[in-house]
Order: C-alpha cells, then sequence, then structure tokens
C-alpha cells in the first residue's frame, strides 16, 4: 500500500488504478458538435469524400466543385453539391499539465496529483464507453505521448505514464499551452476529444484552440487551490518553490490583494478564451472529490444512435 502522506504531492500508480470502481454506470457525457459518435467507428455528416453517398443538398459557397451533384442540379435548376458519411474513429485525448505551478497545494493534495486522479477517472469513463484512450504530458521538462489504444490495457498504459511523467518532471522547466496544443494536433485525428487539465497559468495567445474546437469536442478541467483564491489569514508565512524559500507578510493588505489578483490574472487568458469559444470547462480544487466535480461531464450509460 502507498503512504497517504505521499500520495498527497506524488501520484501513485494504485490510486489510480482504484478509480475503475467509480466508473461503472456513468459515461462522458457530448456536446451536440460530437453527438453523431458511437463506439468504435461510426458514421457522421462531414463534407467531403468518405465512406457513402449520403444525400445531395443546396451548393452553398466553399463546396467542391468537384462533389457537385451535376444529376440533380439539371432536374432541378439550381446547383446541388453531394454529401458522403465518413467513419471517424471514436478516442481521447487527455493533455495533461506537469508545468511548476501544478506542483502545488495546500488542501489535501497538490494539483498535479488531483489532475491526474481526474485524468484516470476520465481514462476508466471513456474505456467503459468504448472509447480508446491517449495521453499527452507538457511542462516540467515532459514531453511525454502515448497513443490512443482501448480497453483496459489502454488505460493502464496512460496511467503508468501519468505515474512516470509526475516523478521525472523538472521544476524548472516551463511549456507554454501554445506549443503543447500543437504537439496535440499531431494526434487528433477526426472526431477524437481532448481534455485539457491544467490550472491555466501556463495559457498564452495565440494559440491552436481555435482550430482545435472547430474540429473537436474540447473541454478544459481547471485546477484551483484554496490558497490561490483568497490569501491567508494576516501573519507572515514561508513559501517554497524547488530550492527557494521566501517569507511573505500577510498582514499587509496591499500583498493579500495582490496576491489574490495575481493568481486570477494568470487563469484568466485561458478562461476568456474557453468562454469565447464555448469551451466547457470544469473547475477542480485539490480537496475536491472528482467525482462530483467531473458531474457536468458525465452522464448515465444507456444506449445511443446515430445522429444524422
Amino acid at each position: 500500500m502507498s503512504d497517504p502522506a505521499t500520495n498527497a504531492v506524488h501520484v501513485a500508480l494504485d490510486e489510480l488504478i482504484a478509480l475503475a470502481a467509480f466508473a461503472h454506470g456513468s459515461s462522458l457525457s457530448r456536446t451536440r458538435r460530437s453527438a453523431a459518435l458511437q463506439a468504435g467507428t461510426s458514421s457522421s455528416r462531414w463534407r467531403g469524400r468518405g465512406v457513402d453517398f449520403r444525400e445531395s443538398r443546396i451548393y452553398q459557397p466553399g463546396d467542391e466543385i468537384r462533389h457537385m451533384d451535376w444529376r440533380v442540379t439539371a432536374r432541378t435548376g439550381k446547383a446541388h453539391t453531394k454529401l458522403f458519411e465518413e467513419e471517424r474513429e471514436q478516442a481521447l485525448l487527455l493533455a495533461v499539465d506537469l508545468n511548476p505551478s501544478m506542483h502545488f497545494g495546500t488542501r489535501a493534495r497538490f494539483k498535479s496529483v488531483q489532475a491526474a486522479r481526474a485524468a484516470a477517472l476520465i481514462a476508466w469513463l471513456a474505456s467503459r464507453g468504448g472509447d480508446r484512450v491517449g495521453a499527452l504530458a507538457f511542462g516540467g521538462g515532459i514531453s511525454g505521448e502515448v497513443r490512443p489504444a482501448g480497453g483496459r490495457r489502454g488505460v493502464l498504459r496512460v496511467l503508468r505514464a501519468l505515474r512516470d511523467w509526475d516523478h521525472a518532471r523538472d521544476l524548472s522547466q516551463v511549456e507554454p499551452l501554445s506549443r503543447a496544443l500543437s504537439r496535440a494536433r499531431h494526434l487528433l485525428r477526426p472526431g477524437m476529444r481532448l481534455v485539457i487539465l491544467s490550472d491555466g497559468f501556463c495559457a498564452d495567445t495565440p494559440n491552436p484552440l481555435p482550430q482545435l474546437v472547430a474540429r473537436h469536442d474540447v473541454v478544459v478541467v481547471l485546477l484551483r487551490d484554496a490558497l490561490e483564491l483568497a490569501a491567508p489569514p494576516p501573519g507572515r508565512y514561508a513559501l517554497h518553490l524547488g530550492n527557494t524559500r521566501r517569507l511573505v507578510d500577510f498582514g499587509d493588505a496591499r500583498v493579500r490583494r495582490a496576491w489574490s489578483e495575481r493568481f486570477a490574472d494568470s487563469r484568466a487568458r485561458l478562461l476568456g478564451q474557453c468562454r469565447q469559444l464555448a469551451i466547457r470547462v470544469v473547475e477542480l480544487d485539490t480537496d475536491a472529490d472528482p467525482r462530483r466535480a467531473l458531474a457536468p461531464l458525465l452522464a448515465r450509460a444507456r444506449p445511443s444512435a446515430v445522429v444524422a
């Protein structure tokens, strides 16, 4: 058995595996953009050449001329174009932030540990729904990738990587979100979903989020700690970051105000972009139960039908 105190600051594989027990009876909900996706491969309406002819409709600016339906055009006197059905792969990619700011927490556990727990729960839920699961790490000098794979074996590959990445990180190395998302684009295929687990401090612009949202169901799990939301009671506190130790006087009202504003500003860039792009954001505190916090992403498991 792993030590609970150690589990608060480092990712423990047995704890991630145990979260499989909480995946029964639920699945990951989907946005309207990906409602047509089913387990394994599925058919969805997609402009361009695919597997089978779907239907003809009135030509719209931007449609490819080579897909014109000349027979319907001649019969109706109005330009029509063909739509095809394309098989799209159902899979999930977890992008996990390992930047130094994630190696922090004052309630129950570090943000990095909570992010791994949330990623593990999402992976188990996705696997139970028939999804293949992969992962990408960024920050902390880690640039690891686990390509999506199905079943329990696929999830275990992701969980082992989460443990290994956490133990191998370099707290002096920072990677911006833009670079991580550019890497994610190379792993994502049409129909795949992307879940970003981060505290948002690494967010920068411009980044590929607008392009990703146009093709994928994107969700952000935003990690938070209580001390980032409000300054501690007045007093002098010793803060540690790596080998650096600093005394901060929270008896000064200006320090207390600047403390809260700095953390809020660090998240504001990512939150603002998510609002602009209508990306779902789930806020997850370090002492929260991931099952409850992630409830907006969960749906009771039930048979589903293709939505045309």
